[in-house]
């Protein structure tokens, strides 16, 4: 196994974090993200990951650790969107400000480290983008409408660049995670008026508390982080890999065959709708 140059977003805690410790421990050189970093001086020890500075949401941020990462060795192998965030309300008490500030980090910051990293990838002939989406991107669950939308326009952008970078070397997939023991259930943000006199409020509260007992007996994040490492070595990595429970994959299987309302009816029991 030769060591790669990985650049990981949102790598501060959770799937990032476990993701870039495994990945340091196995040899490569890896940069995690989080905006609360600084950049390491020249004497900063090289052992285990390194954390530096990145807010997906800004151009000259993006550009400066990728610039960094690239002054340093002079080529970057992979990239791994992980950066991500998460809203729980209904669809009618989520503002069209509070979406868009949702899709700025789960869409348009994906899009912004791929659009920085591709010329050195397309010039290497030879790279691989990991963008992290999620089951819930597959099939959408209620209450956290929006977060499933911009895993679903991740999907889209995902299997258009997949097509469109292969000539040039650069393979793309996608890792669709269930619900892992991390701490995305504390960091939930919740739309400012799915509170106290929301006509939503009980029935969100309920789907969330299902979520959110899912979330914390959920699967190890370790189990992520060695799907990375395998898709370092794979030459042709298929364009998705959901994992997570098996209910919730069981129902993204399902979804190509059942009927369109008994998968919404299976939902809404799910989740005490």
């Amino acid at each position: 196994m030769s060591s790669r140059v990985v650049l990981i977003t949102g790598a501060s805690s959770g799937l990032g974090r476990v993701c870039a410790e495994h990945l340091a421990a196995l040899g490569h050189r890896v940069y995690g993200t989080s905006r609360g970093a600084s950049f390491p001086g020249p004497d900063a020890p090289d052992a285990g990951p390194s954390l530096i500075p990145m807010d997906v949401r800004d151009d000259a941020s993006v550009r400066a650790a990728v610039d960094f990462v690239l002054a340093r060795h002079g080529r970057l192998d992979v990239l791994v969107n992980n950066a991500g965030v998460g809203l729980a309300g209904s669809v009618e008490d989520t503002t069209p400000d509070e979406a868009r500030d949702l899709f700025e980090t789960n869409l348009f910051g994906a899009h912004r480290v791929c659009r920085a990293v591709l010329p050195t990838l397309r010039e290497q002939r030879a790279g691989l983008i990991v963008n992290i989406s999620s089951l819930g991107g597959l099939v959408t669950i209620p209450f956290q409408g929006f977060y499933s939308a911009s895993k679903f326009a991740l999907e889209s952008m995902s299997e258009a660049l997949r097509m469109e970078a292969r000539p040039f070397g650069v393979r793309v997939t996608l890792l669709e995670p269930g619900d892992f023991k991390t701490n995305f259930t504390a960091n939930r943000a919740f739309a400012a008026q799915a509170g106290d006199g929301s006509v939503y409020e009980e029935r969100c509260r309920r789907a969330v508390a299902v979520m959110e007992h899912d979330e914390q007996g959920g699967a190890d994040p370790m189990a992520l982080a060695r799907l990375v490492a395998a898709l370092l070595e794979k030459r042709t990595p298929r364009p998705r890999y959901p994992l997570g429970m098996f209910f919730q994959k069981l129902l993204v299987g399902l979804k190509r065959f059942l009927p369109a309302g008994l998968v919404e009816k299976s939902i809404m029991a799910y989740y005490k709708l």
